[in-house]
């Protein structure tokens, strides 16, 4: 592998991991592992790593991008003797890993505002709901490789669109409007081959977000995650400036900080591991470090 690798890279210049595997085949583990370990070559990571929770890592938390991901999807990598090339190569796809974040959030705006629209307002609902939007996109991280969606098997191009409504009243008619406009939406846009995105949304009230500021489950714990990482896309400013708060005076917050903490520590034993572990026990295992769970289809 290292010598092929080599050869195929001083020939065609910087590729990414995707590339680098598309081109010679075999276990994409063993590719970024000699990527990893050749004086000959040199790698640049494009974008950054943030918080996951993920209920099959101790303590809950990982970093995201994958090993896994990061390497074939936001790693580019080339011969040492030609750094030019490589941060060349490593601009362009910085800046279309950029370009694609850019269009998915301008998608999730017009779909939220047409949805908002169509399902029309009354009297003080303005002040009553706010959508925000959470995910890899915020994070200016999204990628448009084309995976299976989870339920239905159907292929969608790269990064979801997460979608949160938070309501300050539960009991009103508004969130059923909003929650059925939205599901409506979700279905369309998956099938339909013009889109082929996948939508996944929670139309929960004030109240509810109150009560998974707990913080004492995982299903609580994704749930802050996700709305201390969300943009606000349309609705209340105040409303979504309190559900903020709320995560920062019940301690959340700083409770996420440190659990991404721990995770950039994990990352870092894992890839230590990853490195220098005998090659055949991590073939056994699965290489369980290396990417996580639900990539193992869109790996395959």
């Amino acid at each position: 592998m290292p010598a092929r690798l080599i050869e195929l890279l001083e020939r065609s210049g910087p590729l990414t991991g995707a590339e680098i595997h598309a081109s010679l085949g075999g276990e994409a583990f063993d590719a970024w592992k000699a990527c990893r370990l050749s004086p000959r070559l040199a790698l640049r990571r494009v974008g950054r790593r943030y918080l996951r929770i993920d209920r099959r890592v101790d303590g809950y938390a990982r970093l995201s991008p994958s090993i896994l991901r990061e390497f074939m999807t936001y790693t580019v990598v080339g011969v040492s003797s030609d750094p030019a090339a490589l941060e060349e190569r490593a601009r362009a796809a910085r800046a279309h890993v950029r370009e694609v974040s850019r269009r998915k959030l301008e998608l999730a705006t017009r779909l939220i505002t047409d949805i908002v629209a169509r399902v029309g307002t009354e009297p003080g609902d303005e002040e009553a709901f706010c959508v925000a939007l959470a995910g890899d996109i915020v994070y200016e991280m999204a990628h448009d490789v084309n995976r299976p969606e989870r339920s239905t098997g159907l292929m969608v191009q790269g990064s979801d669109l997460d979608i949160v409504v938070l309501v300050s009243d539960a009991s009103s008619a508004l969130p059923a409007r909003l929650d059925r406009a939205i599901y409506a939406e979700k279905h369309r846009y998956l099938k339909h081959p013009a889109f082929r995105e996948e939508i996944d949304y929670v139309v929960k009230g004030f109240d509810r977000l109150r009560e998974q500021a707990r913080f004492d489950t995982v299903q609580r714990m994704v749930a802050c995650k996700v709305f201390d990482e969300a943009v606000l896309l349309c609705g209340s400013e105040a409303l979504f400036a309190a559900g903020k708060a709320l995560l920062r005076d019940c301690g959340v917050v700083d409770r996420l900080r440190a659990m991404e903490q721990s995770a950039i520590a994990a990352r870092q034993r894992d890839e230590d591991h990853l490195l220098t572990a005998d090659a055949e026990s991590l073939r056994r295992d699965g290489y369980p470090a290396f990417r996580s769970g639900d990539e193992a289809e869109e790996f395959a």
